[in-house]
């Protein structure tokens, strides 16, 4: 499975509408890839909390209609990273697409755990509550984004509904970029699965950005990491390794806690 990463730089002097044409431009030169992901709020900045409510879209607007195009065109997987949607209540959500080679929306996941603690994203958006996985031919992805990295139970809840790839898409800060490899890879090792995460590049309202999106296998081993500026990271890798990994190393059998019920 051949699937592109591509780590997006914001730039502040760059319109939202430049950005998404941009976008689309780089999701049609992986042509020929599986799966194509994009880094969460990369139409706006996940630092940028100010232009939150002027740039919220519905959930069919303009990015769901660009993204949707995009994954047509390249006839790829097209996981279009997150964007700041405005639900007909007015709630604002930091909301995640999957798009189907045909360019029909699979799945939405609208990320649980919000960033900011009494300020951001955690006060001005409301919080999903559903775990989401999405069945590609070649393997099944777990859906999060960014600060849901830190909380690892979502993660094995996506493991029990039958993850074998685990997309983080971020707007990670330079600041704590240790604990992002760290943590991808972690989450990798414990739930013998892919970890595909990835972030953005640039600068978001004066927050720099880690870059250095990552892509691990089962065992923890780093396939590829890409640096600081924006670039696309392109990996091949066999989604059969998972199932062969657990077979190999049945930790998960032993789990006594949080146990979910078994599936029917």
């Amino acid at each position: 499975m051949r699937a592109s990463l591509i780590q997006i730089a914001v730039d502040p002097d760059e319109s939202v509408e430049s950005r998404r044409e941009r976008a689309a431009s780089l999701v049609l030169a992986q042509r020929g890839s599986d799966l194509v992901v994009l880094p969460e709020l990369w139409p706006v900045g996940a630092f940028a909390y100010t232009v939150f409510e002027q740039e919220a879209e519905p959930l069919q607007g303009p990015t769901h209609e660009v993204m949707a195009k995009a994954a047509a065109d390249a006839g790829v997987w097209l996981h279009a990273g997150s964007f700041v949607e405005r639900a007909p209540d007015g709630t604002l959500y930091n909301t995640a697409l999957v798009f189907t080679p045909d360019g029909e929306r699979s799945a939405l996941y609208r990320k649980i755990h919000r960033f900011g603690f009494d300020k951001g994203e955690a006060v001005m958006m409301g919080a999903g509550d559903e775990l989401v996985t999405v069945t590609l031919p070649e393997t099944t992805l777990g859906l999060a984004t960014c600060y849901d990295l830190r909380f690892p139970e979502q993660f094995r809840g996506l493991v029990d509904a039958g993850a074998e790839t685990l997309v983080v898409s971020a707007g990670w800060p330079e600041r704590r970029r240790a604990h992002w490899t760290l943590l991808a890879q972690a989450r990798a090792v414990e739930n013998q699965a892919y970890v595909l995460a990835l972030g953005t590049a640039g600068s978001h309202a004066g927050v720099p950005q880690a870059g250095h999106s990552i892509v691990v296998d089962p065992w923890g081993e780093v396939l590829a990491q890409a640096g600081a500026d924006e670039e696309i990271l392109t990996v091949e890798f066999d989604p059969a390794k998972v199932a062969a990994t657990r077979e190999q190393f049945p930790a998960l059998k032993d789990r006594r806690l949080g146990l979910a019920p078994p599936r029917i």
